[in-house]
């Protein structure tokens, strides 16, 4: 009995999950300019419905970090990493410049960074973390639906981690040929959330 358990529990030392739920053959590992940062709330780790850290291990050289309040030294260590220049992806905000493109460092001298966490969290992560509010940001426009079926979204703009984090890799410069596998990893990995979800309530949900 107990080694049932222990196998029912085994995870994927790759992506985290278990192993009945691994992701990791969604990975499509894509070389990109700029460099990114992932930055995750603590309560996403443990969302199967997350899609940062499959973000993570698709984007070689990215890096994900695990936190609400980071220690200064080691937040400026991450956004600075090699030289780059941080970018914060975030929302346009009454009050705050967003940085034009045309303004900033060529694609490999920037570091996007993606705060990975519902929208209070994230305000929240801003608030928390002076070094972030300082940030010059980078806001999406005039993006194409959402494939995120898997999780409620409470504007029909709102974006994934992963399809906000790779339209905006496009954005600072990173060819979008280059960027597109990411979608290709993003919808399988959404039919197979999709496919977890019980017949009869996918029928009440539709019905």
């Amino acid at each position: 009995m107990s080694s049932l358990i222990s196998s029912r529990r085994a995870s994927c030392a790759v992506c985290l999950r278990a192993q009945s739920a691994c992701i990791c053959a969604w990975v499509r590992p894509v070389a990109v300019a700029p460099a990114l940062l992932i930055l995750q709330h603590p309560l996403e780790v443990a969302n199967a419905k997350n899609s940062a850290r499959l973000l993570h291990l698709c984007v070689a050289g990215s890096t994900l970090a695990v936190g609400e309040q980071f220690e200064p030294f080691e937040l400026d260590a991450l956004l600075h990493a090699d030289g780059c220049t941080p970018v914060l992806l975030y929302p346009e905000t009454p009050g705050v410049a967003a940085a034009g493109t045309a303004e900033l460092p060529p694609a490999d001298q920037l570091r996007l960074v993606v705060l990975d966490a519902t929208w209070r969290k994230s305000r929240k992560m801003l608030h928390l973390n002076p070094a972030l509010q300082a940030l010059p940001r980078l806001a999406l426009s005039s993006m194409p639906a959402s494939n995120y079926r898997i999780r409620k979204a409470h504007a029909p703009d709102q974006l994934s981690s992963l399809e906000a984090g790779a339209y905006a890799l496009g954005q600072l410069g990173a060819d979008m040929a280059v960027v597109a596998p990411l979608f290709d990893a993003f919808d399988g990995f959404v039919q197979q959330q999709a496919d977890f979800v019980p017949a009869d309530r996918a029928r009440t949900r539709h019905a």
